[in-house]
């Protein structure tokens, strides 16, 4: 399994699985990553956290944990 974390900037991926329960996922969900949606990682920040990526046409940063709980191929 590889999570959205492992991967560098200008890496593609496409969304396999989500993890995570509850308000957290839901809220990983109306953020427009759902199974199946195409990520462009744009930036890595220094230490790894925060990681802005392109998802459905625009922007959007997430938290190293986050990215964590995105599998993806």
């Amino acid at each position: 399994m590889k999570t959205l974390k492992q991967f560098k900037t200008g890496d593609t991926v496409t969304v396999v699985k989500l993890h995570g329960e509850g308000a957290v996922k839901r809220r990983i969900m109306d953020m427009g990553i759902t199974k199946g949606v195409t990520i462009k990682i744009r930036k890595v920040a220094p230490l790894g956290d925060p990681i802005e990526i392109n998802v459905r046409g625009y922007e959007l940063s997430l938290r190293k944990a986050d990215a964590e709980m995105i599998e993806v191929e």
